[in-house]
C-alpha cells in the first residue's frame, strides 16, 4: 500500500511591508500627538519693562498663585505650609532646581510673603518672577 504525500501549506505572514506600516503609524502619532503644557491657575501676570528667558525648562518647578489666594504647584493645590516640604523634596532631587513664580496682579502681598519664606525654608533660593513684556 502506497501513501500519498500531503503537501503542507505555508502559513507565514509576509513581513516585507511590515516596516512601512510601522514608519507610518510613528509618523502618524507624531504629528498628532499634543505636547501638554502647564496650565496653573488663571493668573494675570504684571508687566515688566525688562524681562530675561529661564536658562532650562528642565530645571524649572512652577508655583501659581491666583487674586483668590489659591496656590499650585505642577497643576496641584497645596497650602502655603505645604510648599516647603514639597520644595526640599524636589530641590533634593534637582540641586540645580529654579523656582519660577508666576503670581496674578492683585493677589495678597502677604501671600507672597508667606511663599518667599517657605522657599528660604526649603533652601529653594534661585527664583524667578513671572512677568509680562510691557507693550508701549
Amino acid at each position: 500500500m502506497k501513501f500519498e504525500k500531503k503537501t503542507r501549506l505555508s502559513s507565514a505572514i509576509p513581513t516585507a511591508s511590515m516596516p512601512d506600516i510601522i514608519f507610518m503609524l510613528l509618523i502618524f502619532f507624531m504629528v498628532t500627538t499634543v505636547l501638554r503644557e502647564f496650565s496653573g491657575l488663571p493668573v494675570n501676570l504684571p508687566k515688566a519693562v525688562r524681562i530675561e528667558k529661564l536658562k532650562s525648562k528642565n530645571h524649572t518647578s512652577h508655583i501659581w498663585v491666583s487674586k483668590e489666594g489659591l496656590v499650585s504647584i505642577e497643576d496641584k493645590l497645596f497650602n502655603t505650609e505645604d510648599i516647603r516640604h514639597i520644595m526640599y523634596e524636589r530641590r533634593a532631587a534637582d540641586p540645580q532646581l529654579v523656582v519660577s513664580l508666576k503670581a496674578d496682579e492683585q493677589s495678597r502681598m502677604a501671600l507672597i510673603s508667606s511663599i518667599h519664606n517657605e522657599l528660604r525654608k526649603a533652601d529653594a533660593l534661585a527664583l524667578n518672577y513671572a512677568t509680562l513684556m510691557a507693550v508701549d
